[in-house]
Formats: structure tokens, C-alpha cells, sequence
């Protein structure tokens, strides 16, 4: 069985992790019944970059039990739960390329791994796997049937390839499904990217002045946790209608270059570069604490600041390193990486039920339209939206109204006014 992980010994450890992530995720293991008994992707090679956590490991169980040959390989070298990775080798037979920690080396690697696979659906949470694909295996984009895409990011990146005419292959922009951003990305981010602060940090929020760069559906849910614990917001955006928003929503809202000299804490949630610049870390406080929430660690131009700094104590803390610009202190948590899974769990399982299960069902409609689907960017179909988000409700135990024939006829005329 083709596979790099860290140690095998830690698969006990891995399976409980796993198994307590699966208790909170109802929908994805339904669908794992169904899928053992449809054999959906029987026949059919699965090759997965994706953060390898309890939660990315019960979607791969369920493509398996559906019949797929899985490859995973990890989206992110500070994210890979290392007993995980053990677990799916060792109890459940997937091939697993991941090492919490691993060099650039070792990451393209795995990847190069896991397209040599020949996979015919890929899923990516960056797109660096459907990059490499366009870069380096364009030959074997034929035979893929479609790509989910889970990450802002990664659909940023995706519709520029397409914008560009070099986009190869159909791909499912699944970070774009309701049943995704609006809660994975608000409700999990949100409450994650905190979690991942306060772990690093051990810091009091209530009181600190928290600059939130970026007021997607992550800032919008991190900007909203960060309130609730007691945090002065301050938000920073390119958008006007997103700046309108955060205004309108109570928070102070200021270019970056005003921010920089009043926050204490810091969180880009963008999927831009240099969000966070040399001319920013000039103004800041001493003290100062900054993170990033987005996908890549390009958010905060940590060079730059490696640069100005006369001395850098890495890990004065776990998951915290300290520049030194002239006499004040700046610190950088996980390393610039995403602070949720550097330096926490990532989001909750209940949420990440939700966006997996969306992904299992788009993967599946792939395979039903095979050889159909256009060579572009796809929103995920508005019945794998609405079944899943139905049977979230019917696992919480809630009920809600249907239109009577009356209403439905209503809605759907044009004759009949006030």
C-alpha cells in the first residue's frame, strides 16, 4: 500500500479521533450507507489534496465505501493530524501522503503522488493539485471527469484559468454552495480562527482592538465571534459593498494603513498577497499579533518582515515567533499559515457535515454526468443544495413548512396582483 505518514503506532489514537468527528456528522454518514449500497464510484480513482483532519477522514471513508480508490494528500503541511493519517493507512487501507510538518519538497511530492494515481475526480482545497495537473499531467486532464474545489481560494484561482481559456477540465466550485460558505465559512471559520488565537496566544479578547482584513463569509464569521467575545472590531476591505455591509453591521471600518497603528491583533482572511505590509509592521504597536485565516501563508508579507526585523526568536511559544523591528515586538502566529489548524482542530465536525456532504453528492453527480459537463467553473446543482441542507434539518430534529398548492400557484403567475 503506497503511503508516507509519520508512525503507524498512532492508528488507535487516530481511529478514536476519527470516530468522535464522525458522531457529529449524520448526513455524510447516511450518505456513506447509501453510497455502500449504490457503489457510486465503484471502479473509479479518487485522488484528494485536502487538510488531512478527523473530518476530511470520514469524507474519504465514505468515497470508499462507495467504491472509490483514494489517494489523500495533505492541502496544508501544518494541518495533518498525524494519528489520522495512521488510522486511514492502517484500519482502513487508503493511501495517505501527509506529514504534519513536511518540507515544500515533500509536499510537491505527494502531490505528484497523488496525480500519478491517474485519478479521474480530483478534490482540492487550494487548487495546488488541479495547478500542478495544468503544469506538469495536462495529458491526463482528459480523462478526468471534474474537480471539487472547496476553498475560496482555490475557486479564485480556478476562474482565472478560466478567465484565461487554459482551464482544462469541468470543476465543481463547491466553497460557493450555500450549504458551504454560509456556515462552514461564517460559523466554522469564525469560531476556529478564534479558537486557533486563543490557543497560541492564551490571550483575553475581551478589551483588544482585533483588525479583521477581509469581510467575506470567514471575515464576516470572525468578525462576529471576535465582538462576541468582547473585541473592539475593525475592518478592512477593497469592496465597497462589503465595507457598506461591515459598516452597517456595527463595525468601525478603515484602510489597513489606519488600522495597523491602533489593532492588537491581526487576522487576514483575504486569499490575496501582502495584505499585511512592510509599510503596516512600520506603524504597529508593540506587541502586536498577527495571523492569517486565509488558505495560503502569503496573507502577511512575512519576509518583508523577517527583512526589518534585527532579530526573529522563533517559537517563544508554541505556534508563536517574535520579530524584533527596531524596540518593539511583532508576532506572528502559526507561522503566517492558516491559525485555525496550525495552532487548533479546524472548524467543528457538525459544520464541516454540511460541506463534505456537499462534496461527497457533487462528486457523485460528476459520475452521472460524465463526459456532459462543460469545461468550466460549475455551481453545485440546487438539489444536491437542498438535500443536504434538508437533511441536516431532519438530523437536528427540525421541521419546516411546505407551500400549498395555492401559494405555489401564486408564485408562479403573474396574473394575480394585490
Amino acid at each position: 500500500m503506497i503511503h508516507h505518514i509519520k508512525d503507524l503506532k498512532l492508528a488507535a489514537q487516530g481511529e478514536k479521533r476519527l470516530q468522535w468527528a464522525g458522531r457529529d456528522m449524520p448526513v455524510l454518514a447516511g450518505l456513506k450507507a447509501e453510497f455502500s449500497k449504490n457503489k457510486p464510484f465503484k471502479g473509479k480513482r479518487i485522488s484528494a489534496c485536502m487538510h488531512v483532519t478527523a473530518e476530511t477522514a470520514n469524507l474519504m471513508l465514505a468515497l470508499k465505501a462507495g467504491g472509490a480508490d483514494v489517494t489523500l494528500v495533505a492541502s496544508n503541511p501544518l494541518s495533518t493530524q498525524d494519528d489520522v493519517a495512521a488510522a486511514l493507512v492502517k484500519n482502513h487501507g487508503l493511501k495517505v501522503l501527509a506529514v504534519h510538518g513536511e518540507d515544500t519538497k515533500t509536499y510537491y511530492a505527494h502531490l505528484n503522488q497523488a496525480l500519478k494515481n491517474k485519478p479521474q475526480i480530483t478534490m482540492d482545497d487550494g487548487a495546488d493539485l488541479i495547478s500542478l495537473l495544468h503544469n506538469k499531467y495536462k495529458y491526463q486532464a482528459k480523462d478526468i471527469l471534474g474537480s471539487m474545489e472547496e476553498t475560496t481560494t482555490g475557486v479564485i484561482r480556478l476562474r482565472a484559468l478560466a478567465a484565461h481559456g487554459r482551464l482544462l477540465l469541468p470543476v465543481i466550485a463547491v466553497n460557493d454552495a450555500k450549504t458551504k460558505n454560509l456556515f462552514d465559512n461564517r460559523y466554522g471559520t469564525g469560531q476556529s480562527t478564534l479558537d486557533g488565537i486563543v490557543r497560541a496566544t492564551g490571550i483575553l479578547i475581551a478589551g483588544k482592538c482585533i483588525v479583521v482584513a477581509g469581510y467575506g463569509w470567514c471575515g464576516r464569521g470572525f468578525a462576529m465571534r471576535a465582538r462576541g467575545m468582547g473585541a473592539e472590531v475593525i475592518v478592512t476591505e477593497i469592496d465597497p459593498i462589503k465595507s457598506l455591509e461591515a459598516a452597517m453591521d456595527g463595525f468601525r471600518v478603515m484602510p489597513m494603513k489606519e488600522a495597523a497603528k491602533v489593532g492588537d491583533v491581526f487576522c487576514t482572511i483575504t486569499g490575496d498577497i501582502k495584505v499585511i505590509d512592510a509599510d503596516d509592521f512600520r506603524v504597529m504597536k508593540d506587541g502586536a499579533m498577527l495571523c492569517n485565516s486565509g488558505h495560503f501563508d502569503v496573507e502577511i508579507n512575512i519576509p518583508a518582515l523577517k527583512k526589518m526585523a534585527g532579530r526573529v526568536n522563533y517559537g517563544v511559544t508554541k505556534n508563536v515567533d517574535e520579530y524584533l523591528v527596531g524596540k518593539k515586538r511583532i508576532y506572528v502566529l502559526g507561522q503566517g499559515r492558516l491559525i485555525n489548524l496550525a495552532a487548533a482542530e479546524g472548524h467543528p465536525s457538525s459544520v464541516m457535515d454540511m460541506s463534505f456532504s456537499t462534496q461527497a453528492l457533487a462528486s457523485e453527480y460528476v459520475v452521472k454526468n460524465a463526459g456532459k459537463l462543460a469545461v468550466k467553473v460549475h455551481n453545485v446543482p440546487e438539489a444536491v443544495e437542498n438535500r443536504v441542507a434538508r437533511l441536516k434539518l431532519k438530523s437536528l430534529g427540525i421541521k419546516i413548512d411546505t407551500l400549498t398548492k395555492e401559494q405555489a400557484a401564486y408564485l408562479a403567475s403573474w396574473e394575480l396582483g394585490t
